[in-house]
């Protein structure tokens, strides 16, 4: 089986969001009171301007630090566990019920398209009294894969050549 070389390559915002929008899975990094960080798995989406949106709970962990601390990292992750992933620094709005009532519309439809019944969905999440987390990109690392140095593959490929 030939050896993955791992990369790394560096996209503008455009190239980015373009790389996000069909990408859900995420592990979004908030900090402790204590200053230690928490880790949370969501799904998200990409609202209209860019911004990374992420449905959840006042009440949840990830909800009260981003409040009171809104410097958060998202790492997005491909459906594939070998994927390419991307880590996304960023400003986190919290939008509690009912502010969060028309973003919640909006992620709905970064994930899933239209909803049958719109009326339902908003009573729903007024009634589950859900918050969004909304991050705006300040900065991202490279779009990466897993793999091996180049260098290293090479030794390799050559140690079994």
């Amino acid at each position: 089986m030939p050896r993955t070389i791992a990369t790394a390559t560096d996209v503008e915002k455009a190239e980015l969001e373009e790389f996000l929008r069909p990408r859900h899975k995420m592990l979004l990094l908030t900090t402790r009171d204590s200053g230690a960080p928490q880790i949370s798995p969501v799904s998200g989406g990409v609202d209209d301007q860019g911004r990374i949106v992420i449905a959840t709970y006042p009440g949840r962990a990830k909800t009260t630090n981003a409040k009171k601390r809104p410097q958060v990292s998202v790492c997005v992750i491909s459906d594939e566990w070998n994927g390419p992933w991307v880590q996304v620094d960023g400003t986190a709005e919290v939008l509690d019920m009912p502010d969060a009532e028309d973003g919640l519309v909006d992620y709905f439809r970064s994930i899933s398209g239209e909803h049958p019944d719109w009326d339902e969905y908003r009573a729903a999440m007024r009634l589950q009294n859900k918050s969004l987390i909304r991050v705006t990109p300040t900065s991202w690392g490279p779009i990466a894969t897993g793999g091996f140095p180049a260098d290293v593959a090479a030794a390799l490929d050559a140690k079994d050549a």
